[in-house]
Parts: C-alpha cells; sequence; structure tokens
C-alpha cells in the first residue's frame, strides 16, 4: 500500500512543482523587492522632485540676490555720481575757474601761434594720434578732421596736447602752465588744480568745461578734445553733444544729464559715457561740466572687484549690464581671465569671429558683445524674472534681469551662470538620492534574502516531511519553534503524519490478513496474479490428481450439538485435513461443511502425485478415525481420486471463490459413489499409475460418456 501512495504521489507533487514558476522563497523575495523598490522609488522621486525644485529654486534665489545687491551698488554708483557732478558744477570754485577758462579761451582766439608749435601740433596728428585712432577703431581718418577749427582750440592743442605723448596722462594733470604768459594758462594754473583733483579725488576718467558754444574750454587730460567745438567737427551729433543741448534747454542749475556709452574719438574710439550739469549761479548760467564716467568703477561694482567665486558667482558666475542696443556695458568675466576661452565660448553661441577678434583685441567687451537674448529682451520691456536659456557665453545659463533705475539710461542688469554649475548641486543631489536608493536596494536585497530564508525555512523542512510522507516514511516529524501560523502548520502536520502511521498500520495489518485469507482461499499465483488487478484468470493443468471426499454419517452427528460446537468439531476436522494435505504436498481447493477438494501437482508440477492423492485419502481417513476415538462418534470419510487434466480459476467475482473443474473433478466427485460405503475410490487411471505398489480391490463402474469406467477401492 506504502507503494502506491508513494507512485500516486510522486507525478503530483511534479506537477505541482512544473505548475509553479517560483518556490515560495523565490516569490516572497520578489515581493519584498518589488515593496522595498516601489517605496525607494516613491521616496527618491519625492525627494529628488522636492530636492531638485528646491535646490533649483535656492540656485534662482542666490542669483536674484546677487542681481539685486549689483543692481542697488550701481545705481547707488551712478546716483553718487550725478549728485557729485550737480554739487561740483554749484561749487564757487567751479564756476569762478569756469569763468577764468571762458575768459581766457575767448582771448586767445587772436592770440598769435608760434609756427613751430603749430608744426607740431600738425606732427602730432599725423605722427601719433590719426596712426593710434585706426589702429584702435580699424577705420581710417583725416588729422583736418580733428584740428581744432578756431584759433583758440589750435592755441590750446600747440602748447598743451602736442607737448606731451598721447598716453602721458599723470603728466598731463600736471601741466597746468604752458608758460606762455596768456589768461587761460593762468586761470589753468589758478583753477586747473581744482578740477584735475576731482578726477584723482573721485576717479573721473575726465572733466571738460564747455561754454555756451559747446567748445571744449578745458580739459583735465588736455586731450585731443581740448578748444574743440562739438557742433562743428566730427562730434556733431555725439551723445555728449545731445546731452549738452538738452542741459541747456534744461533751463535749470540743478539740471543732471547722463549719456549712454558712445565711442568718443578723442579718447581713440573708447566707450565712454557722460554725466553733465550747468554751471552758473543765480544770475547766470556761463557754461556746461562734463564729467567722463569712471569705467573702471562701473567694472569694479559690476565684478565686485573681480571676486566672483568669493562673492557666489562659482567659477562661470558673472553680472552685466546690457542697453538697449544688446550689447554689453561692462566688461566679460571669461575675457578677463581667459581670452582665449572667451573667442571660443562667444563664437560657439552666435557672436561673429570678426566681433570676438575685435573684443579680444581692445580687451572690452563695452558696445560690441551682443547679449541681445530673452532675459535681457524681458528686462528691456521692464519685467524682471529668472530663466533658464542661452546667453552671449553658454547653450544653456541660469539667468536672473532686472531693468535698471538710473535716470537716463535704458540700461538693464543680468546676472548669470552656467546652467551645469548653478545646477551642479541639484545633480549631485540627483546622484546621491539615486546612489542612496541604489544602497538601500542591495541592503534591502541582501536583508530580504535572509528574511525569506529564515521565512521560508520551516516551509522547506514541511516540503522535505511531506515528500518523506509521499514516499511512505509515516514516522516524518517536523520540529516545532515557533508559535505562529508555521508552528501550527507543523503541529498539524505531524499530528497528520501519526495519524496516517495509525491508519497505514491498520492497512498493512488488514492487507496482511487479506493475504493470508486468499492463500488459504487459492493459491499464491492466483493470489498475485488477483493482486496485480487480473479479472479473468483460468487455467489449464496437465497431469493433476485430484481428490474430493465427503464425510459420512456427519448429518446425524451435528443433529445432537450445539451450532457453536458443531462449528468447533468441524473446525477440528478441517485443520487435521489441512495438516495431512501440507505433510503430503497436497493443494487445498474448497473446503465445504462435509466435503473437502484438493489436488496434486497443481501449483507444482509433481511426478507422484497420483501417489501423494492417494496417501493423502488414506490419511484423511485416518483423521476421520481418531476424531471418532476421541468423541465417541462414527463419522466416516468417503474420497475419490482421479488423474487427468483439470481448469482452476476464480469464478462469481463479486463473491470471490477460487474453484477446480474439469473431466478429473468430475471422475474423482463419481468414484467415491459407486458403492455407498466409506473409503479411498480411485479411476483407472490412478490404479494403473498404482497397481504395482497400491493393493486396489475393483469394486464397479462409472459411466463417462457414455463408457464405463472402472472403479477402485483401496485396501
Amino acid at each position: 500500500m506504502s507503494d502506491a501512495l508513494s507512485t500516486t504521489s510522486e507525478p503530483v507533487a511534479q506537477r505541482r512543482r512544473r505548475g509553479l514558476a517560483l518556490g515560495t522563497q523565490a516569490k516572497l523575495l520578489v515581493m519584498l523587492l518589488v515593496v522595498s523598490l516601489v517605496s525607494s522609488i516613491a521616496i527618491g522621486v519625492i525627494g529628488v522632485v522636492n530636492g531638485r525644485g528646491s535646490l533649483q529654486d535656492a540656485a534662482y534665489d542666490q542669483l536674484t540676490a546677487i542681481r539685486e545687491l549689483r543692481a542697488d551698488a550701481i545705481e547707488s554708483e551712478f546716483s553718487r555720481l550725478q549728485t557729485g557732478v550737480q554739487l561740483d558744477s554749484r561749487n564757487a570754485s567751479a564756476v569762478e575757474g569756469a569763468r577764468a577758462f571762458i575768459d581766457g579761451f575767448e582771448q586767445l582766439e587772436s592770440a598769435p601761434i608760434d609756427p613751430a608749435l603749430e608744426q607740431r601740433l600738425q606732427g602730432f596728428y599725423d605722427d601719433e594720434y590719426i596712426p593710434a585712432l585706426e589702429a584702435r577703431t580699424g577705420e581710417q581718418y583725416e588729422s583736418e578732421s580733428f584740428v581744432p577749427a578756431t584759433n583758440a582750440g589750435r592755441y590750446l592743442q600747440a602748447n598743451y596736447t602736442s607737448s606731451r605723448g598721447l598716453d602721458d596722462f599723470d603728466a598731463a594733470l600736471e601741466a597746468h602752465d604752458a608758460g606762455d604768459g596768456s589768461a587761460w594758462s593762468a586761470a589753468n594754473a589758478q583753477y586747473g588744480p581744482y578740477f584735475t583733483g576731482l578726477v584723482d579725488a573721485l576717479d573721473y576718467e575726465d572733466v571738460l568745461l564747455l561754454n555756451l558754444d559747446a567748445e571744449v574750454v578745458f580739459s583735465a587730460y588736455q586731450s585731443v578734445d581740448l578748444g574743440l567745438s562739438m557742433r562743428r567737427t566730427v562730434f556733431e551729433g555725439s551723445a555728449l553733444t545731445r546731452a549738452f543741448d538738452e542741459v541747456l534747454q534744461s533751463g535749470s542749475l540743478d539740471a543732471v544729464v547722463t549719456t549712454d556709452f558712445e565711442r568718443y574719438l578723442p579718447s581713440l574710439g573708447v566707450p565712454t559715457a557722460w554725466v553733465l550739469s550747468p554751471i552758473g549761479d543765480e544770475s547766470e548760467l556761463i557754461g556746461v561740466l562734463a564729467v567722463q564716467v569712471p569705467i573702471t568703477q562701473i567694472n569694479a561694482v559690476m565684478t565686485g572687484d573681480r571676486q566672483w567665486a568669493e562673492q557666489g558667482l562659482g567659477q562661470t558666475g558673472e553680472v552685466y549690464l546690457a542697453g538697449s542696443d544688446g550689447l554689453m556695458r561692462s566688461e566679460s568675466r571669461l575675457l578677463v581671465e581667459d581670452p582665449d576661452a572667451y573667442a571660443d565660448a562667444v563664437i560657439a553661441n552666435g557672436t561673429s569671429v570678426a566681433t570676438a577678434e575685435r573684443v579680444v583685441e581692445v580687451a572690452g567687451t563695452v558696445l560690441l558683445q551682443p547679449v541681445d537674448d530673452e532675459g535681457v529682451q524681458d528686462a528691456l520691456r521692464g519685467e524682471s524674472g529668472v530663466a533658464e536659456t542661452a546667453d552671449y557665453r553658454s547653450g544653456s545659463s541660469l539667468v536672473a534681469y532686472a531693468p535698471l533705475d538710473i535716470e537716463g539710461l535704458d540700461w538693464v542688469i543680468v546676472a548669470r551662470i552656467d546652467a551645469d554649475e548653478a545646477f551642479a548641486p541639484v545633480s549631485d543631489f540627483t546622484r546621491t538620492v539615486v546612489l542612496s536608493i541604489l544602497g538601500l536596494l542591495l541592503l534591502v536585497s541582501i536583508v530580504s534574502l535572509l528574511l525569506a530564508q529564515v521565512f521560508t525555512r520551516p516551509i522547506g523542512k514541511l516540503v522535505g516531511a511531506v515528500r518523506q510522507v509521499a514516499g511512505g516514511d509515516y514516522t516524518v516529524q517536523v520540529p516545532v519553534r515557533s508559535r505562529d501560523e508555521f508552528g501550527d502548520l507543523g503541529t498539524a502536520f505531524n499530528e497528520m503524519a501519526t495519524s496516517l502511521r495509525l491508519k497505514q498500520d491498520l492497512i498493512d495489518q488488514q492487507q496482511d490478513e487479506n493475504v493470508r485469507l486468499m492463500r488459504t482461499l487459492m493459491p499464491d499465483s492466483v493470489a498475485e496474479r488477483l493482486k496485480g488487478g487480473d479479472e479473468a484468470i483460468a487455467e489449464r493443468h496437465e497431469n493433476v490428481s485430484v481428490v474430493f471426499a465427503e464425510l459420512v454419517g456427519w448429518e446425524d452427528h451435528a443433529r445432537g450439538l450445539a451450532l457453536e460446537e458443531e462449528v468447533a468439531q468441524l473446525n477440528f476436522l478441517t485443520r487435521g485435513f489441512d495438516e495431512a494435505a501440507r505433510k503430503a504436498g497436497v493443494e487445498q481447493v474448497r473446503t465445504l461443511r462435509g466435503g473437502y477438494l484438493a489436488s496434486v501437482g497443481l501449483e507444482v508440477p509433481r511426478v507422484d502425485n497420483a501417489r501423494r492423492a492417494v496417501d493423502f485419502g488414506i490419511e484423511m481417513r485416518a483423521v476421520v478415525e481418531r476424531f471418532n476415538a476421541q468423541h465417541g462418534t462414527k463419522v466416516a470419510l468417503r474420497a475419490g481420486v482421479d488423474t487427468g487434466t483439470v481448469t482452476s480459476g476464480l469464478v462469481a467475482r463479486t463473491n470471490l471463490a477460487y474453484d477446480l473443474w474439469g473431466d478429473a473433478v468430475s471422475l474423482a466427485y463419481k468414484v467415491r459413489t459407486v458403492t455407498g460405503e466409506p473409503g479411498v475410490y480411485v479411476s483407472d487411471a490412478v490404479h494403473d499409475r498404482l497397481r504395482d505398489t497400491v493393493e486396489f480391490t475393483n469394486v464397479g463402474t462409472v459411466d463417462v460418456a457414455g463408457t464405463a469406467k472402472s472403479v477402485w477401492r483401496v485396501g
């Protein structure tokens, strides 16, 4: 029975295993990993989104804060400059000095000019100024366009401008008296130190005094603009000229006009801005004070004295000014730090090669470098904000832009930094979060694997135990170490295994009993075939001796017996017959009340089967005689023996019965009834085999298929 259970359970287990793609441990591990993965990714995504947003906002806020600080600083610088020029123009020294210079300039209109000095002046323009101007601007000029048309202008330039080198600025500031004895030189000696002192003290680029005819009657550096008329020369229509006209038209001594940067030829085409204010008193307006805006001071404010990194702008950040023409109004950080890298960067982002080369050549970006990007355009429309956009030096930059509140100037301020650098903390944060998630997943994977193993270990033990049970081992028990569901499952399994073991023992006992019973009812070979599932069992046997015996007088004897006593005595006789059959090598076929059918040579072929059958009949008679002697009865035995061909098999499938039939069985049955007397009777076939060793007596004949057959009695 255990083998049957094993062969039945194994395919089922295999089918179940085939039906499962993953084991419980793998499924548990996958579930833990999926839950952890989803949770980690969700947390990571939320963290990255919120973190990136916060860091990006922080980057924008930092850039905006820097922009605001620089905007306040540059607005304050211009306010200070405008206020200073306004106050300087109202100063008594400025008013008195202006009168003296204007008067002295008027007297020079009729002053003779030394031919040598005039020749030196022409040489100055031809050999120094014009070549330098052309080299600086890249354009061609004629000296006649710059030499003053008035006698006073030529006089001053001949005595002052041409007497020093083009770039000897310190000497110009110290030259207060040419020693020519003119009223202008006297005024310069008296009031020149005041105006040049403004340059030194307030870092002005230059200070000009203009009379009401727009003639430059004084220049702190005594450059080529000294003595020029802003109306009748190449400067007609310049920003300085327009500002001069605007100041005069205001009619107020408090007027202040600021110009945008414009290329100023006396400064060799260098971009120059001016702040102008009228000079005079309550009674009259006598002239205009023009102060050249110190571009170095503007750059110092915008670059934070070139301390970009220290002021939070990193490696690529800067703050610059732009005008309404979309050109820069302050210097570029990259140009200052690395001109070659500057050229490559701006050309790569749309600046023309010629412009980039020109910027590098003159080492300045004012009025050269285009910055007409989205942030500048929005700021020029009066908007303030931040954006990630392309600008003049990077394909993607973070910019904070705003318009400036400087009277007379349509400027905007832009704080920028490369997007890669600005968002580097964002990238670092994202990378850190991703690496943290990966590390967490690795840790979770290891912990999940350990937990899955711990969690499924009881299941593994149960599976192993179940397979042992499926293999027929019902003695297996699993250890129960926990009080959870697995502990309950282990306890239930142990109880099930114990119950199966007990039931299997009962089944085995019943099977053994069935086998024993079958072996009492049929031969072993028939029993084995029946166990194997055969339903039609029948065999033909040659040379088999058949013994058919019956008790004579048993009915009369049994009438006086109780049922139990009758059965007990009948069993006594049957056991005696069985013992005699065992000793004689006879196979019992069927036992009936008062009858006994046996064979010799059926299961085990025997050459002396006839002799054994006769001996068995004689021994059965002896058993009956011993029974009579013991119980005082008169029961007798009548047996018939024949030899020949028989058929054996199972009949009556519902109630199993092993039987023997055929001619030999029929003849053995018939020969015992010839005389009606007790004894052992044999057929001719048996007589012919044993007549030399056994004494027989002929007692008659029986009819077999119309033929008379002799019957012999033993003894």
